[in-house]
């Protein structure tokens, strides 16, 4: 079981890297200077590879928390709080997933100012994360 738990720490590690990065990527996007097509295009290629990536270390990461969770199985309130938070990350994945598609389709409202503040979302989801499993507070 130890081996499932550190390849999970890793994966987890890996698909937050993407999660950090590609709403930085969303930033420069919206910051883009009308006309600057090619700038523009390199930007939604970067923006397209790192989430198909950071979708493709989800998997294995989601996998083994549920080998995990099966293993140890429900063990007190933090689990429960945990399991919440992973479907917020789940969501926050989705969400940049659409994000990215407005950003193709050049819809996308949002400002730089705003997708800096959306950036710190999974920063904080992994902090929580981290204090439930290490603390165990409840």
């Amino acid at each position: 079981m130890l081996w499932v738990k550190a390849f999970h720490i890793v994966f987890v590690a890996s698909w937050f890297a993407g999660l950090f990065y590609l709403p930085r990527i969303f930033v420069n996007l919206a910051m883009v200077t009308p006309g600057s097509v090619a700038e523009r295009e390199r930007l939604i290629g970067m923006s397209q590879r790192l989430l198909r990536f950071t979708t493709i270390l989800a998997v294995p990461a989601l996998g083994l928390g549920l080998w995990l969770w099966l293993g140890y199985g429900f063990a007190g309130g933090w689990l429960h709080a945990k399991l919440l938070l992973v479907l917020a990350v789940m969501g926050y994945h989705y969400s940049c997933a659409m994000l990215l598609r407005q950003l193709q389709a050049d819809t996308c409202q949002h400002s730089h100012r705003w997708f800096r503040w959306y950036n710190e979302l999974p920063v904080l989801l992994l902090t929580v994360i981290v204090i439930l499993v290490v603390v165990k507070p409840f």
